[in-house]
């Protein structure tokens, strides 16, 4: 439910159209509503029978303490992003969230991630050592390198799932995330700006990235694409 890294105004009323086209797994930023405001869009996201996530976007040690309260607060399943486990796992402890750090070095906004392939894959390594990271959520096309040799590295290095985030907004890219061994990965921008479809239609927007999506895995499996079913 996002749009340049912010959660879109109109989040609650987009969201209908997110569950009618099938989605199951919805989450939105800590930035781009006011509270009152994200608490009402996880419970409706909850309510429809999704699981839900939470991408944090902070800069400084405080902010991420406040982002991770959040989280407890909105009763999120899955926190994504964020740079400093010592801050935010003592924040979450025994309230059953999944935590998903960013690897690698995390500057801006929108988020920039850099460093080399090496050093990447080196923070991924050390994150997913530590008890209480879940999975990692790497901002591969956010890298000026080549993407597709890191998320390939990353996702060889470790055992913990990987996510994919931000700007995968052509089949091409969808393609390559899938090739790299990726658990998922997010789309957020790309949808409300039609990249899949050409409208502005966002169920259909959605929908069309199934389609895309599924064509990809009945290519990669040698699955004829009818046999496939939404999950």
């Amino acid at each position: 439910m996002t749009n340049q890294d912010r959660t879109v105004a109109d989040a609650a009323e987009r969201l209908q159209d997110v569950l009618a086209a099938g989605i199951r797994h919805v989450g939105f930023k800590d930035i781009g509503l006011p509270f009152d405001k994200l608490l009402g869009l996880a419970s409706a996201i909850k309510a429809g029978g999704a699981a839900l996530y939470l991408e944090v976007v902070s800069l400084d040690e405080e902010s991420e303490r406040r982002s991770a309260q959040a989280a407890v607060e909105l009763g999120v399943d899955i926190l994504m992003g964020g740079t400093r486990p010592h801050v935010v796992l003592p924040v979450i402890a025994g309230r059953n969230i999944q935590y998903y750090p960013f690897p690698g070095k995390i500057v801006g906004h929108p988020s920039k991630l850099e460093g080399t392939i090496d050093t990447i894959v080196e923070s991924a390594r050390h994150l997913t050592a530590i008890n209480g990271v879940s999975g990692l959520d790497l901002l591969a096309y956010r890298f000026g390198g080549d993407v597709e040799a890191l998320m390939t590295r990353v996702c060889e290095a470790v055992a913990k799932p990987v996510v994919v985030a931000g700007s995968i907004d052509s089949p091409e890219r969808m393609a390559a995330v899938v090739r790299s061994g990726a658990a998922g990965f997010t789309i957020g921008t790309a949808a409300f700006n039609g990249a899949f479809s050409g409208s502005a239609d966002l169920r259909l927007e959605i929908e069309a990235e199934i389609n895309v999506l599924e064509r990809i895995q009945a290519d990669a499996d040698g699955i004829a694409p009818s046999v496939l079913s939404r999950t």
